[in-house]
């Protein structure tokens, strides 16, 4: 049994991380500026998109069909068995649905398909886990528990946002509250539920008071428990640099990595995003 791991670029998994796992295989969704289509991360930064957001069309879309495939004739070449697909939740990008009908056609490879329910750090640490689990000689079939168990037991995800605009502008508002945040300065702390979509997890007034209920949050519920953490940014690294630094003195962190969001989702959230994702370490 030989284990590959596909996943999307919505895991938000950084370059070196990747190719340091030659059994890991990540397809890149798609940001569309003035109707050009380009792979997030391959052929476009960030920098760039924020500096486009407000002045051109910039939407996204998903994977491009002919690079999944490629990478599914690339894990065949390379021995794979058993692939072990992990996906951006349905509830907020059609990824999963379009390779689950793309899936429907193998029939040479064991399959496995997960809907994370959650995207940026929280779907990449699923990715981590999944690859800790094959390093550790796991059952193929014993793995879609455990990953739902860091999912919905061991891990959370969250953020703020100055404006709700982005969410607006692509479709991904939610169940979030609308209008009214904007217009009194309430900022909220947004999560993904079980199903999948943004929800309000917390409000508060001003972006400040936003940022402490979010520290607050993780205290209530890790404590002293050891975990690993990610801080998402936009254009704002300083702010996640100097939050990253308060929160190792009051949290205990195993490991802390302050990262920029992945451009195919920044499109959504602009450039002003603080997200925490954190995962209970179990040793």
């Amino acid at each position: 049994m030989k284990i590959a791991v596909i996943t999307d670029s919505a895991a938000n998994l950084s370059e070196s991380y990747i190719k340091e796992h030659k059994n890991l295989f990540v397809v890149p969704l798609m940001i569309v500026v003035d109707g050009e289509e380009f792979r997030d991360q391959l052929e476009i930064s960030a920098s760039d998109v924020y500096k486009k957001l407000d002045h051109h069309q910039v939407k996204t879309s998903l994977p491009s069909l002919e690079d999944f495939h490629q990478v599914l004739d690339t894990v065949r070449k390379e021995g794979y068995t058993h692939i072990l697909v992990i996906n951006i939740s349905s509830g907020l990008s059609g990824t999963y649905n379009s390779f689950r009908l793309a899936l429907d056609e193998v029939n040479d490879l064991e399959v496995l398909h997960y809907d994370t329910k959650t995207l940026g750090g929280g779907e990449g640490f699923i990715v981590e886990y999944a690859l800790e689990l094959i390093e550790k000689g796991t059952d193929f079939s014993e793995m879609i528990p455990l990953l739902e168990a860091l999912r919905y037991q061991d891990s959370m995800a969250f953020y703020t946002i100055n404006t709700l605009k982005y969410l607006r502008a692509g479709g991904r508002i939610g169940k979030v509250e609308g209008t009214i945040g904007d217009l009194l300065h309430i900022k909220p702390v947004i999560t993904v539920n079980d199903d999948g979509v943004y929800v309000t997890l917390s409000k508060a007034f001003g972006l400040k008071r936003s940022l402490l209920r979010m520290k607050n949050i993780l205290l209530d519920e890790y404590k002293d428990d050891l975990i690993d953490l990610i801080i998402h940014y936009g254009n704002n690294k300083d702010v996640a640099i100097e939050l990253g630094e308060k929160l190792k003195l009051v949290l205990n962190i195993r490991k802390l990595n302050i990262v920029r969001l992945t451009p195919v989702l920044g499109v959504h959230t602009g450039p002003e995003i603080i997200a925490y994702i954190a995962r209970r370490i179990k040793e």
